[in-house]
């Protein structure tokens, strides 16, 4: 019995989904259409039809970036929920580089437009890391408030000193077709940086099961003053896990913009940073996980607008339905926090904002 239960445990987030579906179907009944037509309709045009696929694993990439910026600092007890700023930075510098660099190889200069964005992104997010670390600011106050700044800086650029001349929205020059990001499915803007962002999810989980830096980001997550006690640098893996996460998410953006967009847009990004903390709880912390939540939440992105076409169910319902899943896995978190607390009375327990060992229990990959 202790088996099955401990199985059931385990499975709690695909039982919050499960139950996210089952609230939805009534919102469809409520609508007036037949909820397995809609779901049959979902799943079919975002994961078995060719083009639907591609263009949910077009969306896929950066929502799994972002659930990984989410997760690095996690482990080490921050919440990072400044990864759509740190996606604006890196999309801003990766363009920056791609429009404005002295003509090189291509491949050469690709690289440089990833690492750019990579280092946009890393140094944004140093600032909240260092702000918690050394002066003990929120850093998910620090990092909400910065999405909005790195926003209009990336609007100040693509509607000022790079627009195209004459364009009637803000966005820069196109960049050189040399630089696009080469195409794995032929007739769709399916790209590397799909393989990109899961080659990172593996080297994430391989990190943190298999080296001393992420055993001693874990150790600081779970309990700081032993940490400390042990001889490990509180600061520096506070503040060097927001830089790789803020890292990852600038190259998310920098993918976004020589994949898929090909030039720098004012509002380039629909959210993925603010997506990458469901596909970050989806998983539990883990970063293998995360590549799963990540499909299945840019897939239900995609089926939206089959569903649509196929009963006439406005996309609305989608987005209520992708609510109802956080609830659900928030509940399901919440949950394993207090079973740990009952099992232990003595364990601290705090609002994540706030808790250095927020990570405790999430980082068993469970």
């Amino acid at each position: 019995m202790n088996e099955v239960w401990r199985w059931l445990h385990r499975l709690r987030m695909v039982w919050a989904v499960l139950a996210a579906f089952a609230l939805g179907s009534l919102l469809i009944v409520a609508a007036g259409k037949n909820p397995m037509a809609a779901y049959q309709a979902l799943f079919k045009g975002a994961f078995f039809d060719y083009h639907g696929l591609a263009d949910t694993l077009v969306k896929m990439c950066p929502m799994l970036l972002a659930g990984l910026a989410v997760i690095i600092p996690m482990r080490c007890g921050l919440l990072n929920v400044g990864a759509e700023g740190q996606i604006y930075i890196g999309g801003l510098a990766a363009a920056a580089v791609a429009l404005y660099l002295p003509q090189m190889p291509a491949m050469l200069h690709v690289l440089l437009c990833l690492l750019a964005g990579m280092l946009g992104g890393g140094l944004w997010g140093s600032i909240p890391g260092y702000l918690r670390a050394k002066r003990g600011i929120n850093e998910v106050i620090v990092t909400l408030l910065m999405n909005y700044v790195a926003i209009n800086i990336v609007s100040y650029f693509a509607g000022g000193p790079m627009m195209q001349e004459g364009a009637p929205y803000p966005y820069s020059a196109e960049i050189s077709e040399d630089l696009w990001l080469p195409l794995l499915l032929s007739d769709t803007d399916t790209h590397i940086g799909v393989l990109i962002a899961a080659l990172l999810s593996l080297m994430t989980f391989v990190v943190f099961k298999y080296t001393t830096i992420g055993f001693s980001m874990t150790a600081v997550g779970k309990s700081p003053q032993a940490a400390r006690y042990a001889g490990m640098s509180v600061n520096r893996n506070l503040i060097g896990s927001m830089i790789a996460g803020g890292a990852i998410a600038g190259l998310a953006g920098a993918i976004e913009v020589l994949g898929v967009k090909y030039r720098l847009y004012h509002l380039f990004s629909p959210g993925y940073g603010y997506d990458g903390i469901v596909v970050a709880f989806m998983a539990s912390l883990n970063p293998l996980l995360a590549t799963f939540s990540a499909f299945f939440l840019a897939g239900l992105s995609t089926g939206a607008q089959y569903m649509q076409r196929a009963i006439g169910l406005d996309v609305t319902a989608i987005e209520a339905l992708r609510g109802l899943i956080v609830i659900f896995v928030a509940a399901g978190l919440i949950w394993k926090l207090n079973l740990q607390k009952r099992n232990n009375p003595l364990a601290k327990t705090a609002s994540i904002p706030n808790q250095q060992n927020t990570a405790e229990g999430l980082t068993d990959g469970r």
